[in-house]
């Protein structure tokens, strides 16, 4: 079980990451690799390997200061209910970067007991909280 998380970017498979979201993922069906690209390069990004080969990935959009957003969170479903999901949002929970930080967020229509293990909860005032939501192409 030679399992580990990562944020350096030059190991992560562009590609394989693309094919989750555009064709795995139910929030990113269709999204162009140009887009996948630039939330890399514009993110704080983790990948999940087991010797060289990527089985995960997750970003998070930040400040680093106030605020983070975790996004596109997914381990293959080849390599799912290994405990690779809380390795990598555990691992992303601890990282230095991101410590005292007063609020994070994140939406996922199926995860919800996986995020609680690490201090998520539902909004107290959902109503405060607005966005703009578009699909790809």
């Amino acid at each position: 079980m030679g399992y580990h998380v990562s944020t350096d970017k030059s190991l992560l498979d562009l590609r394989l990451i693309h094919n989750y979201l555009c064709n795995d993922s139910y929030w990113a069906r269709g999204i162009p690799i140009e887009k996948v690209q630039k939330s890399i390069d514009y993110s704080y990004c983790f990948g999940v390997y087991e010797e060289g080969k990527q089985l995960g990935f997750a970003r998070v959009i930040s400040d680093f200061a106030t605020f983070a957003y975790l996004a596109d969170v997914f381990i293959l479903p080849t390599h799912q209910g290994k405990g690779l999901g809380k390795l990598l949002v555990k691992t992303i929970m601890e990282d230095s970067q991101l410590q005292d930080l007063r609020r994070w967020l994140l939406a996922t229509q199926d995860a919800h007991e996986l995020y609680r293990k690490f201090g998520f909860e539902n909004l107290p005032n959902p109503d405060t909280t607005m966005g703009i939501l578009k699909n790809y192409p």
